[in-house]
């Protein structure tokens, strides 16, 4: 059976690369012979790292739980399995898996060890996802409707305004349709910011790190030696199709939301990994870029955090509208911008896709 999953025919390795179950296969002294590109994902790890490796060193079950049921199977030559099981890796995370083990023999072959490990809370995940691209969209729909309504008005609150000043006999009198004029005109400001981006991105090749370090840049520009940014960027990151302004801006808000967030003496990490087979909403896409943009502030309350993409809210400060705009530029480029925090930890992660056509 090892032999035959190694050699597989374009169709097969074709299912098996498709497929979100991570699956792994493991010889008879236990060390692992292959993973699909899920058990990739899952493992945070690339097949060249992980093949050749002992159970025992890629989880970190106590007890060696894993090693001890590989044993078994071996032994008994019957599969079984476990649901909703805690799987800890060296790196500190758990997930929680349902675990297939399966021994398998290919004629006189020696047994080996079929493992198929379905993550519990990927479909939690794609849920969570789904519903805060479609919460994301309402809103900008309703945002888009109220701004319209108030823009036509104030369109015709400034004519008046010029009509009127032209008609004053006193030249003093014109200081207040001055005000008026342009406090109209700072509304329809508001109203276009609030109206968001409505162009697709602008299709060529991107360098995601040379956007990250353009943007590094500006925020340490602003910010002066208040902050630290660190780097941690993945290398083989290949570049993907979008567009540079639009992801300048995107990118920028977030590092400005997370200086402002750690205060005076704040660490802030810009970090980049590669994601394989992985889904965005309910969309399975080969090569995800996902962007890290972490800081050691306070953290993001759970009452903000259940509304923190709507426009208005967030930061106290300015109009409220920087990560209502971040998300709406991301998603134009087929992309999601996720938050996870806590106290003294809150991590802003954009997804990209690479290899989407715009059209």
């Amino acid at each position: 059976m090892g032999t035959n999953l190694l050699a597989l025919s374009p169709v097969e390795r074709r299912v098996l690369d498709s497929l979100t179950v991570a699956v792994l296969l493991f010889n008879q002294e236990l060390r692992l012979i292959y993973l699909n590109p899920a058990a990739e994902v899952l493992f945070a790890s690339s097949a060249r790292q992980m093949l050749g490796v002992h159970v025992r060193d890629l989880v970190s079950c106590p007890a060696g739980e894993m090693e001890r049921d590989l044993k078994i199977a071996l032994a008994s030559g019957q599969p079984f399995s476990e649901r909703e099981a805690l799987l800890p890796f060296p790196d500190g995370r758990e997930v929680t898996v349902d675990c297939t083990i399966s021994p398998i023999r290919d004629g006189e072959a020696p047994m080996e060890i079929l493992v198929e490990l379905q993550q519990k809370d990927h479909q939690l995940r794609i849920t969570r996802e789904e519903r805060l691209i479609s919460q994301h969209h309402a809103a900008r729909q309703l945002v888009r409707g109220l701004a319209h309504e108030i823009k036509n008005p104030l369109g015709g609150l400034r004519g008046a305004a010029q009509l009127l000043e032209r008609e004053l006999p006193d030249e003093s009198l014109r200081e207040y349709t001055q005000i008026i004029i342009a406090e109209a005109d700072r509304l329809q400001a508001l109203m276009n910011r609030m109206l968001g981006p409505n162009k697709l991105p602008k299709r060529e090749e991107v360098n995601i790190h040379q956007i990250l370090e353009r943007v590094r840049q500006l925020a340490l520009a602003e910010s002066g030696d208040e902050v630290v940014i660190r780097r941690d960027y993945d290398p083989s990151i290949p570049t993907l199709q979008g567009d540079a302004d639009q992801l300048i801006q995107a990118l920028l808000n977030l590092v400005r939301n997370a200086t402002r967030a750690s205060g005076s003496g704040g660490i802030l990490i810009l970090r980049t990994r590669i994601l394989r087979q992985f889904t965005i909403g309910n969309q399975r896409h080969r090569l995800v870029i996902k962007i890290d943009v972490e800081d050691n502030g306070p953290g993001i309350s759970a009452e903000v955090m259940s509304r923190l993409f709507y426009p208005m809210i967030g930061n106290t400060s300015g109009s409220g509208l920087g990560l209502s705009i971040a998300q709406s530029l991301i998603n134009l480029h087929h992309g999601l911008i996720e938050c996870t925090s806590r106290p003294g930890e809150t991590i802003f992660s954009v997804l990209l896709p690479v290899g989407v056509k715009y059209v």
